[in-house]
């Protein structure tokens, strides 16, 4: 599973806990995310986000 992390807030994408609170089951991977998904905190869309090593 990987982590995914929002290049503007800081906010953290991991695949392995997902984001229950939005709706977003644990396992969910990045790719199964509608492209319209938006970070939680700041509202940036995906294209905003940055996998992290």
């Amino acid at each position: 599973m990987k982590k995914y992390v929002c290049d503007i807030c800081g906010y953290i994408y991991d695949e392995a806990t997902g984001d229950p609170d939005n709706g977003i089951a644990a396992g969910t991977k990045w790719e199964a995310l509608p492209d319209d998904f938006v970070c939680p905190l700041c509202g940036v869309g995906k294209d905003s986000f940055s996998e992290q090593a």
